[in-house]
């Protein structure tokens, strides 16, 4: 009897297992070995045309009726349009080989700059009055070397770590810059001691929430004090591929594309900041670059591959400037006589109309 159960034991099992690949539909295979189902099952798994996405977006798989049709109405115009424009292209290159030499000049693309308003006040180099005006101005001790620079870089109360890494940063870039605690003076206090002192300027970096957010530069004794607002402001560490710390020469100053006789103010406020004579071993050059009345300031070291190629290497700090005012004399907020201030409303009314 107990061998009996055994056996029925054993009998139960392999009915079931038989009975499982019966259950499972055979198109593909003649065989029943269930070896074989096994292995054959995950390969046509990626088979069906259900999981796998079209190549390219059809119109035609479109459902709504006016939404399909929509569709195809505005990629026709598209397709149009550029075939259109293709053939233009190659209708004036057909006229411009046949023409040879005698061909006109290409057509210079409208942009903000080129379409610019004339300005009444835009530099001629060769104007009179504008070289005497220069000459006779409070920067004219130092174009005519009289004076050196000495910059005092000082920030606002309480100033966080960021804000004091910039003006760090700024001290090694600006030869002759010494960076001093505010300790809560007014500046009007400052002024006087930076002038017994030597200095020839003073610069207040301002911040707001941890970051730096406003510049006060004033030339010294006489002014003007220049008021701008500090944006897009990347450390030396927030850099990718940014060269080695600057060394102590003194770097070459590039002013581009101050025109008017505001920018040009702008321009010799900037260059008064470095020495008279650059020393080209360093090989280091600070640029003051003004595109639509921002100013973009970077610090770069050139690199000499070969004889004939030069490449350039930032090393920070970058930033942008955006003139807020400008005021004779030294810095005074109640009693200063303003020669230019931003008028939001005022001077946003054209795009196309520029200040520097």
């Amino acid at each position: 009897m107990d061998v009996v159960e055994e056996h029925d034991i054993q009998d139960k099992p392999t009915k079931k297992k038989t009975k499982k690949p019966k259950k499972q539909p055979k198109p593909q295979h003649e065989n029943g070995d269930d070896s074989m189902v096994e292995k054959t099952d995950p390969e046509h798994v990626d088979a069906p045309a259900e999981f796998s996405f079209p190549p390219t977006f059809s119109v035609s798989e479109i459902k709504n009726k006016q939404r399909r049709h929509l569709m195809f109405m505005k990629l026709k115009q598209e397709k149009r349009k550029f075939e259109q424009k293709m053939a233009m292209k190659k209708k004036k290159k057909k006229e411009r080989d046949a023409l040879g030499d005698k061909a006109p000049p290409k057509e210079v693309p409208k942009t903000i700059e080129n379409q610019r308003v004339y300005d009444e006040t835009t530099v001629n180099p060769e104007d009179e009055e504008v070289a005497f005006d220069e000459g006779t101005d409070e920067f004219s001790a130092y174009f005519n070397r009289l004076t050196n620079p000495k910059v005092l870089i000082t920030t606002s109360d309480r100033p966080r770590g960021r804000t004091v890494r910039f003006c760090n940063q700024l001290a090694t870039v600006i030869p002759d810059a010494h960076v001093y605690y505010r300790r809560g003076l007014a500046l009007k206090r400052v002024i006087p001691q930076c002038v017994a002192r030597g200095f020839t300027y003073l610069m207040v970096i301002n911040e707001d929430r941890k970051v730096p957010n406003g510049m006060v530069l004033c030339h010294l004794p006489d002014g003007p004090t220049a008021h701008f607002k500090v944006s897009s402001v990347r450390l030396r560490k927030e850099m990718k591929r940014r060269g080695k710390d600057p060394t102590e020469h003194s770097p070459e100053v590039i002013l581009n594309n101050f025109t008017t006789r505001l920018g040009h103010s702008m321009g010799r406020l900037f260059a008064a900041l470095f020495p008279h004579d650059p020393q080209f071993v360093g090989r280091q050059v600070a640029t003051f670059h003004n595109q639509r009345d921002f100013i973009f300031f970077r610090f770069h070291r050139y690199i000499f591959k070969n004889e004939k190629r030069v490449g350039i290497q930032e090393l920070g700090p970058r930033f942008t400037l955006k003139l807020r005012s400008l005021q004779k004399g030294t810095f005074d907020s109640k009693f200063g006589e303003y020669e230019w201030v931003l008028k939001r409303h005022e001077n946003d009314v054209c795009r196309r109309r520029f200040n520097l």
